[in-house]
């Protein structure tokens, strides 16, 4: 085994297709040698970890994770005692891990997670991963005394409830194979905007601007990646109003606060805004979050859920440092809208977001807007 995994080693920088080194994978994975797949992923790490732009090296070692995540339980062992390895280890690729493992295992075949080797990072990860697909991980055998131990409550997705609530019921989860993965795109379709019918009895209190940059960062946490790893921008800006806001009267709010978004929207240019859920607000974050954009893969589950967690705390007015209860009921205490606009500085590609939170007592008016092209 040893002689055939430094053969594929040696010849990989040379190969212009690596089908051949996948196909060599599966079929000794089949024969339920996983420790073959998980030898040659570490031996390639050693080798080719510090040349992550060789393509050969990136496609065939995802193919050996895949291969060893989403297959028979067996594998998971060997799965992780690949990415355990000090050669592997990283914590962006326990995330991934922690994602491919939660989306074809059960909780009770992945408690052998939760000793051995494995970081304290990928069980985190873990965890509510295994909480987005409504896995009740505080009674599960092998992965409770792990998650409602106090040692780990400085890390940040302890924060999370650790069941779902019932606004993240709708998460929209990636599905995940050997030979890739898919997930939906929750944005709006353009083809099914219909412009915005202006009410001119509907009146609009005079507003000021009170978006500070702190608050700016913690309402944009869901799409950041969309600026900073992709082509993406965002929006985030806070109007305190000098009265009450009717709900009725946001869309018309929207168009006099002087938004970049919306520059040019009106009577020529498409808006339209409709309430949504506190539901939905929370599944657009969320995707945006944990898939990404159009040049990256987000931050996946777990991180992702923080994400759309912070970006509604933020939009909804909620105090640092409150709890998650505190948050989920300030939350739904808001009037929340969806908008779009046929503006220039919408991409209008696939992925564009535009949010808005009414706050109790109608006098707070947050909005955050994002896009992203390919």
């Amino acid at each position: 085994m040893a002689d055939q995994i430094q053969k594929i080693v040696t010849g990989l920088p040379d190969l212009k297709n690596v089908s051949g080194v996948w196909a060599v994978a599966d079929e000794r994975v089949a024969r339920g040698d996983a420790a073959f797949a998980a030898d040659l992923g570490i031996a390639l790490a050693r080798t080719y970890r510090s040349a992550e732009q060789m393509w050969q090296y990136r496609t065939v070692f995802d193919h050996l994770l895949q291969l060893l995540t989403t297959t028979g339980p067996e594998n998971v062992a060997q799965a992780l005692r690949m990415v355990s390895s000090a050669e592997v280890t990283d914590r962006k690729l326990d995330r991934y891990t922690a994602s491919l493992l939660a989306s074809s295992h059960t909780a009770e075949d992945l408690a052998v997670a939760f000793t051995g080797r494995a970081s304290e990072e990928l069980r985190a990860c873990l965890v509510h991963e295994l909480v987005l697909r409504r896995a009740v991980v505080e009674e599960t055998p092998g992965i409770a005394d792990w998650a409602t131990s106090p040692h780990w409550s400085h890390h940040p997705l302890r924060w999370l409830p650790p069941a779902l609530s019932e606004m993240e019921r709708g998460a929209d989860l990636p599905t995940y194979g050997i030979h890739g993965s898919s997930h939906t795109m929750p944005y709006d379709d353009p083809s099914e905007s219909r412009p915005l019918a202006v009410l001119t009895d509907a009146e609009v209190p005079s507003a000021e601007e009170t978006t500070t940059q702190a608050t700016a960062v913690a309402m944009g946490h869901a799409v950041a990646n969309w600026a900073e790893e992709s082509n993406g921008r965002m929006e985030a800006r806070v109007f305190v109003l000098a009265d009450p806001l009717e709900a009725r009267s946001v869309p018309n709010a929207l168009l006099r606060l002087g938004l970049e978004c919306l520059r040019g929207a009106g009577k020529r240019t498409p808006l339209s805004v409709a309430v949504h859920p506190p539901a939905e607000a929370w599944r657009v974050l969320f995707a945006a979050a944990s898939t990404g954009g159009a040049y990256n893969s987000g931050s996946y589950g777990a991180y992702g859920r923080l994400a759309a967690w912070q970006s509604l705390a933020a939009l909804a007015g909620s105090p640092v440092g409150a709890t998650a209860g505190e948050v989920e009921a300030r939350v739904r205490g808001c009037v929340w809208h969806g908008f779009r606009a046929g503006t220039e500085w919408f991409e209008h590609v696939a992925w564009d977001i535009g949010l808005a939170a009414l706050a109790p007592g109608r006098r707070r008016l947050a909005v955050l807007a994002a896009t992203d092209t390919d």
